[in-house]
C-alpha cells in the first residue's frame, strides 16, 4: 500500500524544540535531528524522509553508517568532517554549501563539526526496483 508525505504549505518552523537523538549516533554525540516530513517504512523499504541534521560544536560520530536507501545531504551552514576515527581525529573537511549523494549500500562516515553545523537530508527508496 503507497504511503505519501504529508502536503505542508509554508510554515514557519521551531528551531527550538521537536528535535530528537537520531538512530547511529552514539548517546550524548551532540546531534539532533528534526523530521520535516515522512512517509518512510524502512521494513518494507518504501516511502522517503525529509529532515534537518544538527551537530553542536565539536560533535562527532564514531562509527561509519550504511543504509538500504538513496541519501542526499546538503551542508546549509557550518563545517562538517567525514572520515574521523573513534576520538574525532582526522577526516577531510568540508564548509558550506557542500552537497553529497549517495546510493544504498554506500559506507560513509563517521562525521563531525569543529563549529557546529546544519545539514538537510532527504533519504528515499528507488521503489522503481520493486
Amino acid at each position: 500500500m503507497p504511503m505519501n508525505k504529508p502536503h505542508l504549505e509554508f510554515h514557519p518552523l521551531d528551531m527550538v524544540n521537536g528535535w530528537q537523538s537520531p538512530p547511529g549516533y552514539p548517546p550524548g554525540a551532540a546531534v539532533q535531528e528534526k523530521i520535516l516530513a515522512s512517509d518512510i517504512d524502512e521494513v518494507n523499504k518504501s516511502g522517503s524522509r525529509t529532515r534537518l541534521l544538527r551537530f553542536e560544536a565539536g560533535a562527532f560520530s564514531t562509527k561509519p553508517f550504511v543504509h538500504d536507501h538513496w541519501e542526499e545531504v546538503y551542508l546549509v551552514s557550518g563545517n562538517l568532517t567525514v572520515g574521523n576515527d573513534e576520538n574525532g581525529v582526522g577526516g577531510e573537511e568540508f564548509a558550506a554549501p557542500t552537497y553529497a549523494c549517495r546510493p544504498p549500500g554506500v559506507w560513509h562516515g563517521p562525521f563531525k563539526s569543529e563549529t557546529g553545523c546544519l545539514l538537510y537530508e532527504i533519504h528515499y527508496y528507488d521503489e522503481s526496483k520493486k
